[in-house]
């Protein structure tokens, strides 16, 4: 992956605003506008390269329920897909808008609280967490205390704890389970809070179509939802393509296995999204970041876009992020550029920067 597990847990705990790699190819599909920068501000394009939303703002993300974050000066509000505000800019961080309410932050990271408001800016949970995620299946993990030794629980759209703050940590419900951290282990409950998965596994990630990877003793392995493994723990790495497919890891290079654990593309990239997006994968040959070329291939292993790009993020809503020759590109799936500038948009520039550190 182009950002570790330790990266990808921190962005999760505390860049929720910002879609990780993974999680922006996972995304429901809504409007299909694009962050750009252009002179210093932030806008939107659409699918043809076209500007739908003039570059005015210091920062923007993508669109989740009608509305997309924005900031001007050191505020943060949400806009509509007419650029127009509806959320003046208020809040000290943001989330987005996930089951009709968004999560956001006031006062720094330090001391600020977290709390919930609806499509109009009311608070409808006040801030009063130290840490909170956005809702997902009804439900949404907070911390109590700070971040070393809080705990993690769970609360309802009401601002109810439904789940008491008793975990090390906690991310999000998916497919009717959470991943839970206690006593250095990861594991998974169900909504009541009942450990369903013994907390066995040294790494977290959400289940997807039924499955999710486990890392036990550096050997990584993929299980069902009754916590069964359907490949056994022998790959460096491994992540969920699809209901039939697994990217692995062997030797230091990614391929391609199916759900028994059997290659169907040898090991031979340097780095992959860990995804297919859209059908298609993507994938770095060569040398560290910024000494290999990036490119996409699909199920079988074929390059549909050959590796050229500098850096590259997956497909999402009908187009993909890359860089080469220090300028920032969208591009279709046949490879062509719909935009192009010499400035990279904040919400790929965290990602960008996090991978040169």
């Amino acid at each position: 992956m182009k950002i570790n597990n330790i990266i990808v847990i921190f962005l999760l705990s505390v860049f929720a605003g910002f879609s990780s790699f993974t999680g922006i190819c996972q995304t429901v599909e809504e409007e299909k506008l694009f962050p750009i920068k252009q002179n210093g501000k932030e806008g939107f394009i659409d699918i043809s390269g076209h500007i739908v939303i003039k570059p005015q703002f210091d920062e923007v993300s993508y669109f989740s329920e009608g509305l997309a974050p924005v900031k001007i000066g050191e505020k943060y509000g949400f806009i509509d897909k007419n650029g127009k505000t509806v959320i003046s800019p208020q809040f000290d961080w943001f989330g987005h808008f996930s089951e009709g309410l968004a999560c956001v932050r006031i006062g720094d990271w330090t001391n600020g609280k977290y709390g919930y408001i609806d499509m109009t800016g009311e608070f409808v949970i006040n801030p009063q967490f130290d840490y909170a995620n956005n809702f997902k299946e009804g439900l949404a993990s907070i911390r109590i205390g700070n971040f070393t030794d809080g705990k993690y629980g769970f609360i309802n759209k009401t601002g109810k704890i439904v789940i008491n703050p008793v975990f090390d940590n906690a991310v999000s419900f998916s497919e009717g389970l959470a991943c839970v951290k206690i006593d250095k282990k990861w594991g998974y409950i169900n909504s009541t809070g009942e450990i369903v998965i013994e907390p066995n596994s040294d790494c977290l990630w959400g289940f997807y179509k039924g499955f999710t990877k486990v890392k036990i003793d550096n050997n990584t392995g993929i299980i069902n939802k009754n916590g069964k493994f359907v490949i056994n723990p022998q790959f460096e790495d491994a992540f969920l393509l699809s209901e039939e497919l697994v990217c692995i890891k062997i030797n230091e290079k990614w391929g391609i296995a199916d759900i028994t654990g059997k290659i169907v593309v040898n090991p031979q990239f340097d780095e992959t999204s860990g995804n297919f997006s859209e059908g298609l994968l993507c994938v770095r040959i060569g040398g560290e970041f910024g000494s290999g070329k990036y490119g996409f291939v699909d199920k079988n292993g074929t390059y549909i876009i050959n590796p050229q790009f500098d850096y590259a993020e997956c497909f999402y809503r009908g187009l993909a992020a890359v860089v080469i020759n220090n300028q920032f590109h969208y591009i279709d799936k046949n490879g062509n550029y719909v935009w192009t500038s010499n400035e990279i948009p904040s919400f790929y520039k965290v990602l960008y920067n996090t991978e040169q550190e």
